[in-house]
């Protein structure tokens, strides 16, 4: 929901502390002059505003909640500044749902403003292996959030896992030799769709990253006084953080 979150008077929602302030979470990777987008939530306007996000060569898709997909429409803004349809990645079922939320991104039209094709989607193909997508070789790995798949990616040295739940073993083995590990701890008490800090905490340990970084992270989570409690390469994200990262 972000925070601070709608009328919550708790101490992070009322905190002064900019980190505090969180929207919600999508990732940007900046590939020499490419620019690759992580989800688009409801928050994505705002975000590309403060980043400066001028162009976009491509969009990853974790899945169809609200919270990482609502912004797809504001993408649309590229499509009349370059004139070029935006490749976007997703499995099968976040391809269907998007088509049976949103059946006018499909549209064949030729006026720019009430019709034509926004995305070129792209479907992936497995689970689990490599997908080339916008000319880079992207490593898959798909798990479930309340009965939703949900998929993961890494590309080289850096992953990126959200909103991870329930998740095979398989999962360990596609993030092996991962150095910088973007992943979601939702709060302390337990969650029937997020992993809690203990079990965030264990599964960072087991993949054994250089740097994990907590996003997803909800208001229940103070992040200085959290940040202070974590072992060491172990960080709690925040709305602007940049990681330079080797991606090999």
């Amino acid at each position: 929901m972000g925070t601070p979150v709608m009328t919550c008077h708790c101490t992070v929602c009322t905190s002064k502390n900019p980190h505090d302030h969180r929207l919600r979470p999508s990732g940007l990777l900046k590939l020499g002059d490419e620019r690759f987008l992580i989800d688009a939530g409801p928050d994505l306007r705002q975000q590309a505003l403060k980043a400066g996000l001028e162009r976009l060569d491509g969009v990853l898709i974790t899945h169809t909640h609200f919270d990482h997909i609502a912004g797809l429409d504001d993408l649309r803004v590229y499509y009349f500044l370059h004139k070029k349809t935006l490749p976007c990645l997703l499995s099968r079922e976040s391809y269907e749902e998007i088509k049976a939320r949103t059946p006018y991104f499909f549209n064949k039209s030729s006026d720019d403003v009430m019709g034509g094709t926004r995305f070129q989607f792209q479907v992936i193909q497995d689970d689990f292996g490599t997908e080339m997508f916008a000319g880079h070789r992207w490593q898959i790995m798909t798990f479930e959030q309340g009965g939703m798949k949900v998929t993961g990616y890494r590309l080289g040295r850096f992953a990126y896992v959200m909103d991870l739940k329930h998740f095979p073993p398989e999962i360990y083995e596609a993030l092996k030799g991962v150095e910088v590990l973007v992943m979601s701890a939702l709060r302390y008490t337990s969650s029937p769709a997020h992993l809690s800090m203990e079990e965030a905490l264990a599964f960072a340990a087991k993949v054994g990253a250089r740097q994990t970084w907590f996003s997803h992270i909800a208001h229940e989570l103070d992040h200085e006084a959290v940040g202070a409690q974590l072992p060491a390469g172990v960080k709690l994200a925040y709305d602007g953080l940049e990681i330079p990262i080797d991606v090999g």
